[in-house]
């Protein structure tokens, strides 16, 4: 067993035992195979390095109540990576071998995985990059998938915090037609000069109005945005600049079986004071409250800075229940690592 001091995992990059590696040529995958050197050798005209073929996923496997160890909805995060490679005119990675690799890394990093009851879970993040020379702006005739994991631990230590966000008008996250909708790492470049600016100003989050007309909006830095309004309504962003959320996907779901009504459609800037909780939401953190939201001048106060809303903590809860097998798993979005 790995000697990990699990009370004191945040969310970083930890060497595990190994990483998969599979690589396309001539057009075909091949049979994969586990690597313990976390590094990788490329060519310096690698496509990856000059015209950023590359896109990547995040997920999480837990290690239940009842001692299984499981995936969250893989296939989903499969199906996205897929879309992504075709929009980057990259090869996609099939499901089934996509399924495949979680399945030997996880097993071959399973001391890796925290122990229930720690909070914690294991991260998983699959990479796929253009890694032959290419010079002239063309896509790459080589490339490598890769999927590595490593311990991460509770986002929330001491329970959830509500944070404020912040608008920049002088930013945008992605261009209306463009990749926002791809999982690149484009668009989170794009993001870090801003990213880093709120975080100098004391703002944990920055969100993003359309690029457009600054009228309407998208998303959080890393996460999808999504609300509940007075009469108990779920509400989350309808946009083809917004990466659809695996999270968000299961939250809409949870809030329908609870009984909200769910809506999927624009969010006027100017429907901001009307909601009662709003949260930013993604893999890592589940949701994240939202209790404030300041542009300029104007400051939006939405719920109580000190304690997360009801609503957001029911449906946090009842994600984190799913996954660490403590309520049942209805929707059977749980992936047995067998």
């Amino acid at each position: 067993m790995v000697d990990i001091d699990w009370s004191k995992l945040g969310f970083s990059y930890m060497a595990t035992r190994s990483h998969i590696r599979y690589t396309w040529k001539k057009g075909q995958w091949d049979e994969g195979v586990l690597v313990n050197d976390p590094n990788i050798t490329m060519s310096i005209a690698a496509g990856c390095l000059h015209y950023g073929q590359e896109c990547f996923e995040g997920m999480k496997v837990f290690r239940q109540k009842d001692g299984k160890v499981v995936a969250f909805r893989p296939d989903r995060n499969a199906e996205r990576m897929q879309r992504t490679a075709r929009k980057t005119v990259m090869p996609p990675v099939p499901t089934e071998m996509f399924l495949d690799a979680l399945q030997r890394v996880v097993k071959d990093n399973i001391d890796y995985v925290p122990p229930y009851g720690t909070g914690c879970s294991m991260y998983v993040r699959p990479l796929l990059i253009g890694t032959g020379p290419q010079i002239g702006v063309a896509p790459s005739d080589e490339y490598t998938f890769i999927m590595m994991v490593m311990p991460m631990g509770d986002y929330y230590k001491g329970g959830i915090k509500p944070v404020r966000a912040i608008i920049f008008d002088e930013y945008d996250r992605a261009a209306p037609q463009g990749m926002g909708d791809v999982k690149v790492g484009g668009n989170y470049a794009a993001s870090l000069y801003a990213h880093k600016k709120a975080h100098d100003m004391g703002f944990p989050v920055e969100l993003y109005l359309d690029a457009k007309t600054h009228s309407y909006v998208e998303e959080f830095a890393t996460s999808n945005f999504l609300g509940f309004k007075k009469d108990g309504t779920f509400v989350t962003v309808k946009s083809s600049s917004v990466l659809p959320s695996v999270t968000n996907l299961s939250l809409q779901q949870l809030a329908a079986d609870l009984g909200h009504k769910v809506e999927i459609r624009e969010v006027p800037y100017t429907e901001l004071k009307d909601f009662v909780e709003v949260g930013a939401c993604g893999t890592a953190v589940v949701v994240t409250p939202v209790c404030a939201i300041h542009r300029n001048d104007e400051v939006i106060e939405i719920s109580d800075e000190n304690e997360c809303g009801p609503l957001m903590r029911k449906l946090h809860d009842a994600v984190q229940d799913i996954q660490f097998g403590r309520a049942p798993d209805t929707h059977n979005w749980c992936y047995e690592i067998k």
